[in-house]
């Protein structure tokens, strides 16, 4: 909201300028509350395109401000409505301005909520037709005394469907003499007719380095001892909400009673050491359960809630994943220093598989804290099964070693390339497959025709053009074929999903039909088929059963595969190790016969296993 640097004064924060009694305390969020445009803070954007608005005459009629609680939608708009009426009392400034060096002549009124031309109206009490009536019949007269009547309507997204209609047609012509400036933290439940009659704004969280220097700005300027630690822990739990980081500045002075210390912050919001959570997370990936469940017992016994230190070792997972892929992230500077060292420590060891599958633990262990009648206990469950799952080992590494021992007694490699994955039922908790089902695809087998041939293109000035040529489809897998050449997926799943095959001859196609086939389908081959061959083709629907589908015929064969593959030792040797594991996929080594020729699979989509 405000930022140090004012005309007023240079070494300080602009406080807001209503006056307060001798001995009356304000809080922070209020007193420090931005006056002017140059004391928002984390608003650049907007701040900038109202700036050109106004300084090139070109305002319009509404605004509308969108954005979560505490970053200043409200405060901008008084801010607005102060920029519109500012005035000097020597009649010095005629229009309209940004420049509000000093106080107008109806700033202070309209700072306080209390000026008779700027009217706010909380939409969440006053929601109804009668009370859009009301700002209806009003905002024909003039001013009493400012340039601009403004309407501010807080939380507007509240107003009833009827009083919105109400609304529209003032808000799209109002009289020259008013202006609209609505807020909202819900702008999707703004009908679409009132945002497009308004200029929108949507004012971001602030930045968590920001947030901090703001926050000791204003601690040294209250003549205040802070711990930077203690401020980043403030600026990370207000989520960017200004106000709320005020508040809890507010809060944390009281509860200290003297310098603010980061366990001061701790104690105040039941959050744990972030050294410690790190301490924890470093234990969880070396698995050693004992020195987890110890660390988590010493936190829960000075007040640590269970359920926020898995939310912190879940934030932390996040960011070190965040610094895996970007390492920059690691150098904001509301983190704390452990957090930015050993997170890059961390980010360079652990794999991504491992953080991904820490997160969905931890994601799914926060939720059954929460809602388990002793929170520690389930926690303490939740990660005994984090460290237990960071001593297993991957799947593929268990493949490998049962390969080699195989290889060892001298068996037969001939299942090397098959792959099997744990489900989310499996040891562990683990729940990501590291073997990847090969789906079949129903084309053209070995050997058929792909494509219409190519022909050289003869010179036009020369020689006459070529008949264009035909092309012979050999077979109902060869015509599937041509039809994904030709990339008309709709015509190949069709053909492979809701055709029985009875007849094929080159250019003669008799077929059965599923239900659930197209009804366009045979108007649809009987004009492409021409178009792609370069010859008439006849298409006949026949009353006779007729083959089973490609879809079904190639279901049947993944089957027999499977049942094929799980009576193999190997494969039976990793679903004893991975108890509640099922294959999900059969693939074929580099060294073994192509998949091309048990699923029918062209040599270009074979799928080879390289760690076999």
């Amino acid at each position: 909201m405000s930022k140090a640097g004012t005309p007023a004064d240079q070494t300080g924060i602009q406080a807001d300028v209503a006056p307060a009694d001798a001995g009356e305390y304000r809080v922070l969020a209020r007193k420090y509350r931005p006056a002017s445009f140059d004391d928002l803070i984390g608003q650049d954007a907007m701040v900038r395109t109202l700036s050109n608005a106004f300084e090139s005459g070109r305002i319009p009629q509404a605004w509308i401000l969108t954005g979560v609680r505490g970053v200043g939608k409200t405060t901008t708009a008084r801010i607005i409505a102060r920029a519109l009426n500012y005035e000097l009392p020597d009649g010095s400034v005629t229009g309209p301005t940004i420049h509000m060096p000093v106080l107008g002549v109806h700033d202070q009124a309209i700072m306080e909520s209390r000026h008779i031309d700027v009217l706010e109206m909380d939409a969440a009490s006053h929601n109804g037709v009668d009370d859009v009536r009301q700002i209806n019949d009003a905002i024909r007269y003039a001013p009493v005394s400012a340039r601009y009547k403004v309407y501010i309507l807080d939380e507007v997204h509240m107003l009833s469907g009827a009083a919105f209609n109400a609304l529209l047609k003032t808000l799209e012509e109002p009289p020259p003499h008013a202006k609209f400036v609505f807020a909202t933290t819900e702008i999707r439940k703004v009908p679409v007719t009132v945002l497009s009659r308004c200029q929108r704004f949507d004012l971001r969280r602030v930045d968590g380095a920001v947030l901090v220097k703001h926050l000791e700005n204003i601690a040294q300027k209250e003549n205040v001892e802070v711990e930077q630690a203690a401020l980043a822990l403030i600026a990370r739990a207000a989520e960017g909400s200004v106000r709320d980081s005020l508040s809890l500045l507010d809060q944390a002075i009281a509860h200290a009673a003297g310098p603010v210390r980061a366990e001061d912050v701790r104690q105040m919001l039941g959050l744990a050491d972030r050294v410690r959570v790190v301490d924890l997370f470093e234990a969880l990936m070396r698995g050693d359960t004992a020195a987890a469940l110890t660390e988590l017992r010493e936190q829960y016994d000075i007040g640590a809630d269970p359920a926020v230190v898995l939310t912190d070792l879940a934030d932390f997972t996040h960011f070190v994943t965040r610094v895996k892929v970007t390492p920059a992230v690691a150098d904001d500077v509301s983190l704390s220093e452990a957090e930015r060292v050993r997170g890059r420590e961390f980010a360079s060891k652990l794999s991504m598989r491992v953080l991904s599958r820490t997160w969905q633990m931890l994601l799914k262990g926060i939720a059954e804290t929460q809602s388990a009648a002793k929170p520690v206990v389930a926690a303490e469950m939740v990660l005994a099964r984090l460290a237990y799952a960071a001593d297993l080992p991957t799947p593929d590494e268990v493949i490998r070693s049962l390969g080699n021992g195989e290889a060892s007694t001298g068996a037969a490699p001939a299942t090397s390339g098959r792959s099997v994955a744990p489900s989310n039922g499996g040891a562990g908790g683990l729940s990501s497959s590291y073997a990847s089902a090969a789906a079949p695809r129903y084309d053209a087998p070995r050997g058929a025709p792909r494509a219409a041939l190519a022909q050289p293109a003869a010179d036009p000035i020369h020689q006459p053009a070529p008949a264009a040529p035909t092309l012979t489809v050999p077979s109902f897998d060869a015509l599937i074929a041509l039809a994904a050449d030709k990339r008309d997926i709709t015509t190949k799943l069709a053909l492979e999903r809701d055709v029985r095959l009875v007849r094929f001859e080159d250019g003669r196609l008799e077929i059965a039909l599923e239900r659930s086939v197209s009804r366009s389908l045979i108007t649809d081959l009987q004009k492409k088929l021409p178009e792609w061959t370069g010859k008439r083709w006849m298409v006949v629907v026949s009353s006779e059963q007729g083959e089973p589908t490609r879809h079904s015929q190639a279901r049947e064969r993944e089957v027999e595969l499977k049942r094929g593959v799980r009576s193999d030792p190997l494969v039976q040797a990793v679903l004893e190790r991975f108890p509640g594991a099922e294959i999900v996929g059969v693939m074929a080594p580099a060294s073994q016969t192509p998949m091309a020729d048990i699923v029918d699979l062209p040599p270009e989509d074979t799928n080879e296993d390289t760690d076999g």
